[in-house]
């Protein structure tokens, strides 16, 4: 695969994979359904965390097909948001700055914005990338 359509990293996967129990990977390759559940049951008791270290190759597969590359880049605005999010940086970044001072000042609206951020910051990501 031409690498201009890499939109996500396999070395950054796996690398979250370690933290997989807490369903970082599965949250980046755009998966927050069972981003969630491997959150809530800690990687499916780690059976799930386990099997995923042979299916990452696959989700990477499906992420560069699915989101759209374009001047902002998935890695940087998933670091950004998973290590400066509840201060908005991942927003500031991507050109919303109204919305990152807001959380800024209150903890990424009390926590429930960073949620939902990890939940679609990749489709944020691709509709930037597209234009809109």
């Amino acid at each position: 695969m031409d690498n201009t359509y890499d939109t996500h990293q396999k070395t950054i996967g796996y690398i979250l994979w370690i933290f997989g129990f807490t369903g970082s990977h599965r949250f980046y390759y755009g998966k927050p359904i069972s981003g969630t559940i491997y959150f809530l049951t800690l990687g499916l008791l780690g059976i799930g965390w386990l099997i995923d270290l042979f299916l990452i190759p696959a989700m990477d597969r499906q992420a560069n097909l699915r989101f759209v590359p374009g001047n902002f880049d998935y890695t940087v605005a998933w670091i950004l948001l998973t290590f400066l999010g509840l201060f908005g940086i991942h927003r500031l970044y991507l050109g919303k700055w109204i919305s990152g001072i807001i959380y800024f000042f209150t903890a990424g609206i009390f926590g429930l914005g960073y949620l939902y951020d990890f939940w679609t910051i990749n489709d944020q990501v691709s509709q930037l990338n597209r234009g809109f």
